[in-house]
């Protein structure tokens, strides 16, 4: 065996080279893997006693992608283009041998292959998208020539990974191997080079595009099928832009069109977002005084106190996880329905076919439901699930606390409670913790982890490994009310209610979010939530909201209700209610408010202004730990368009400045709640960001 570089050796196996990259943890293509890679291939192809050359990989993957540590740094040699030539025009059959995920610069590199075998677990996909990238090394040509252009499309615009039977299938892979995969690829290459079969290059490969050529139908219709999912971004038109050129235009010009539109996306800033976040969520995971070594607490079983929409929710988190997880509920029919509920969830996950009929039995056989509440002593993780009121959470963990076993962490799912209030109903606060989970649970990813004053660094550690494990995006925040993501909604849920007493209308207010490039806004998504939700949380803070209030009053909650701010179809349809604007106008002019009209400007000012002075606020009390972590929250929490990299990188992006200066406006027009925060005022005077871009 020959070292090429320290991440990449030469072995030979008979008259078969074999070029391995060693390069943990996920074989990255560095600098090292780079070279190795066309040292290696330059190596093998001089040697006239080897026939062909197999590329494979140590450790769990083959390649998955670029080295993310190069990102934004110098270009270092060799170029991915010349090692992909290096491969591509190779005289010797050149075959990759897959296992674990070939991704972006992974794939490209397989595809430059001549051939390809893969285990059965192997997976294979184009992520650029979700970095606001295209795949830039020649993979909008290639793909589609190998698989053809509807499945191109789909896989580079979606970025989302296809097994290694799909992949055979359209052939992007030539064999599904078993046993050792080094050897069955060199067994592969050793029957190409018997049967003297021709070098295939995929770039010379015509007939799978030749098929789309002269069809606009196929792009326009592709178009139209993902105009709602891609909304906003930039990055899936100048994928399709670039797979069209591979239908039109020969390999070596494709490949220049590739290029522009690769280069257009890198420099443009909803590319600089994605990627924000995508470093953002890796930073998330750090905690300063929490070490990555503190041993989190093994979680076998869990617990849910709780069997509503949240309870339920959280636990087919814990389901889909592989973990037995055990929901109590005070009444027997209470805890029917919520399970009901929850085989309902699989059963329609499962008719879409994303679960088989035996993936719903087996994650129901992981879920216990009892009305016992001694049921949680053997849990590792109990989460309270339970109505946001404080009595009734005191009352559950004072009951915890002598049931649960010594070492379990207690964690309570409330999204505005004090959590050291609530650790303060046992004699073990240093094991409670708060988790508080997004609705609809099951799908939304984000979890806000809530350190209590007195939280212990195993407790905090547990959780954030739970969130991880069972596919969340943790976030770890500090108590105060509301915590970080709905302490900053209310903020803007004070100006919605302000903006419509001024003379905006609740589908004008929304529209203006909508744009901005949120799923719905404020108050869509108050009648999504329940309208009576916050009403309950205002009456126990002894708050009032003069139109909601009057709204709940009327009994409309919502969609559940089949009205609140808007009236609904029978589908969940909206549409804006004359009732609504009359009971508006009617606040209006009780309060003595002369209505104007109100731009859309001046409509996303208002609402996401106060926001991100907010945001400076929460950052200054050390309530989150960085400006990125309040991004990632509302980015996986809120719906806040990642192509915007979260309300303090967007504020970075105006300029810190232009926005105090602005809220200056405001606070002479509307008062000190414009007030700048400290922060704010400090960094915009200094010419500084939040996030330090």
């Amino acid at each position: 065996m020959t070292a090429i570089t320290e991440v990449v050796d030469l072995d030979r196996r008979g008259c078969i080279a074999v070029l391995t990259v060693n390069n943990p943890p996920v074989n990255a293509l560095g600098a090292g893997v780079r070279k190795g890679l066309r040292d290696g291939i330059a190596a093998a192809a001089g040697d006239a006693s080897v026939s062909a050359i197999v590329i494979a990989c140590a450790g769990r993957t083959f390649i998955a992608g670029a080295d993310i540590t190069e990102f934004g740094k110098p270009p270092k040699e060799p170029g991915f283009h010349e090692v992909l030539d290096g491969i591509e025009s190779c005289a010797k059959p050149v075959i990759a041998a897959v296992h674990g995920t070939a991704l972006g610069g992974g794939l490209e590199t397989a595809m430059a292959c001549h051939d390809r075998v893969g285990v059965k677990a192997a997976r294979f996909g184009r992520p650029e998208v979700k970095l606001g990238l295209l795949p830039g090394a020649g993979g909008t040509q290639r793909l589609p020539r190998v698989v053809g252009v509807e499945k191109a499309l789909q896989m580079i615009v979606s970025g989302e990974m296809i097994g290694a039977d799909d992949a055979l299938a359209h052939g992007l892979i030539d064999a599904i191997v078993a046993g050792d995969l080094t050897a069955a690829a060199v067994t592969f290459a050793e029957r190409v080079v018997d049967e003297k079969r021709p070098l295939r290059k995929i770039r010379d490969i015509e007939d799978k595009i030749a098929a789309a050529r002269g069809k606009p139908e196929i792009f326009a219709a592709f178009r139209k099928s993902v105009a709602r999912q891609t909304r906003g971004f930039k990055a899936p038109e100048h994928c399709i832009r670039a797979i069209e050129a591979s239908v039109n235009l020969p390999f070596p010009q494709g490949l220049q069109r590739e290029r522009e539109l690769s280069a257009e996306l890198m420099a443009s800033p909803e590319s600089k977002a994605q990627r924000y976040i995508f470093f953002a969520e890796r930073e998330a995971a750090k905690i300063p005084d929490v070490p990555a070594d503190t041993p989190a607490k093994e979680i076998r079983k869990a617990a849910v106190i709780g069997a509503g929409t949240m309870g339920g929710g959280i636990a087919m988190n814990f389901a889909n996880a592989g973990i037995p997880v055990t929901v109590i509920e005070v009444a027997k029919e209470a805890l029917d329905r919520g399970l009901g509920v929850v085989r309902k969830n699989y059963e329609n996950t499962a008719a879409k076919g994303r679960l088989t009929a035996q993936d719903v039995e087996t994650r129901m056989g992981l879920i216990t439901g009892t009305t016992d509440f001694a049921a949680v002593a053997d849990a590792d993780l109990i989460i309270e699930a339970v109505f946001e009121e404080m009595p009734i959470k005191k009352e559950v963990f004072a009951r915890l606390d002598t049931l649960a076993k010594p070492d379990a962490v207690l964690a309570t799912n409330t999204s505005t409670l004090d959590v050291n209030e609530i650790a303060s109903a046992t004699r073990r606060p240093e094991s409670v913790i708060g988790t508080h989970f997004f609705s609809p649970a099951n799908v939304m990813r984000l979890l806000e982890n809530v350190r209590g004053a007195k939280s212990s660094k195993t407790a905090i550690a547990t959780a954030m490994a739970v969130g991880r494990k069972i596919g969340k995006v943790p976030v770890l925040v500090g108590v105060c009310h509301g915590f970080v993501g709905n302490r900053m909604l209310h903020q803007r849920g004070r100006e919605a209610e302000k903006l419509i007493l001024e003379g905006a209308l609740p589908h004008q207010v929304d529209k203006a979010l909508y744009d901005f490039g949120f799923p719905m806004g404020p108050f869509a998504m108050g009648d999504l939530a329940g309208l009576d939700v916050s009403w309950r949380i205002r009456k126990g803070r002894g708050e009032k909201s003069a139109v909601a209030d009057r709204l709940c009053e009327m009994g409309r909650f919502g969609q559940k209700t089949g009205a609140g701010f808007y009236t609904y179809s029978a589908d969940r349809t909206p549409s804006p209610d004359p009732e609504v604007e009359k009971i508006i106008l009617e606040v209006s002019g009780r309060m003595g408010i002369k209505r104007r009209a109100i731009s859309v400007d001046e409509i996303v000012q208002r609402l996401l202004y106060p926001m991100v002075n907010e945001g400076a606020k929460i950052l200054e009390e050390k309530i989150a730990i960085r400006a990125s972590d309040i991004d990632v929250i509302w980015v996986y929490g809120y719906g806040w368009p990642v192509y915007r990299g979260g309300p303090m990188f967007w504020a970075d992006s105006i300029g810190l400045k232009v926005l105090r200066d602005r809220m200056l406006d405001f606070q002479r027009e509307h008062g000190d709640q414009w007030k700048p925060a400290p922060l704010l005022d400090r960094l915009a005077d200094q010419g500084k960001t939040f996030t330090g871009q």
